[in-house]
This record gives C-alpha cells, structure tokens and sequence, in this order.
C-alpha cells in the first residue's frame, strides 16, 4: 500500500470519528465553554473541521498565509458543522485520488504574515498540522461533550457511553 492509499483510509475514517461527536452537537451547545479562556464548543467543532478541509489546501496550494485572504469559519448553527465537514471531504477525497506521488515531497508553509509557523514535505503537513492537530482537538471536544451530559463516542475503542456492537 503506498502513501496514497494509507491517506485516503485514514482521511476516511478520521472524518468519521469527526462526524460521530460533532453529529451530537446542537445549536444550545454552540456557546458553551468550560472555563473563560477557553474556546466556545461551536468555535472547536468549527477549527476540527477547517483542519479537515486543509488536506485539500495542502494539495492545491504552496502554503496557508493567515494574514492573506484567510477568514476563519464562524458558524451559527450546529448544522452548518456537519455540511462543512461533508463537503470538506468531497474535496479531500477528490485531491488525494489526483495527488501523484511528487506532490508529496513538495514543501508547504503554514504562515502568518512574513512569519514561518512550520515548513514541511506536504506528506508530513498533512499527518502532523492536520491530522495529529484534529485528533488533539478531538479529544478537548470529548471533553466538552462530557461536561455536557451529552454521550460521548467510542471512537478507537468503546467509550464509558457506548460499546462496541458485536
């Protein structure tokens, strides 16, 4: 299996892990935070799903300035989460089946202004600034959910709300 494939597997099933907590998200929950400086759940779902969509952006672009024509996704209601984060990956599913295998040695930047945050081969953008980046985030969103009484699932294994159906 080359790298392409493991991406497209991986992709597939990170976006669903994704979908299974952010699908329990309801407008009410949009606005809650559990401490002052923390950001609200609706702004967490909403930076989970832009990282999904950079896999895409990593593949079309060079780089992601935020200083240049970036404008972050601000929601306003729980529904918006889930077409964005479908939609997103339609278009990461569609970018990875056309990479050919030198776009993954290509460098990409992440930027804010004329600052370099990171600077790395697109394959290891894609692991290490989307996905490992989303699987932390993932992870503070269960917490969230757990403050909120609302069932958190299993997503690498059962959770203390759901079992594996067998």
């Amino acid at each position: 299996m080359g790298l392409k494939e493991a991406l497209l597997i991986e992709v597939e099933r990170e976006t669903e892990h994704s979908r299974k907590m952010i699908s329990r998200i309801e407008d009410r929950h949009l606005a809650f935070k559990p401490h002052e400086r923390s950001m609200s759940m609706g702004a967490l779902a909403a930076h989970i799903i832009e990282l999904h969509g950079w896999v895409a952006e990593i593949l079309a672009k060079a780089e992601l300035n935020f200083h240049n024509g970036y404008t972050p996704f601000r929601p306003t209601t729980a529904k918006e989460l889930l077409e964005r984060l479908n939609a997103g990956y339609e278009q990461n599913m569609t970018r990875l089946k056309e990479a050919k295998e030198a776009d993954w040695e290509q460098t990409w930047s992440l930027k804010a202004g004329a600052h370099t945050i990171a600077s790395m081969p697109k394959k290891a953008a894609i692991r290490y600034i989307v996905q490992n980046h989303l699987i932390h985030h993932r992870g503070q969103l269960s917490v969230y959910l757990r403050l909120n009484n609302i069932p958190v699932p299993g997503i690498y294994g059962p959770s203390a709300d759901e079992s594996f159906k067998n």
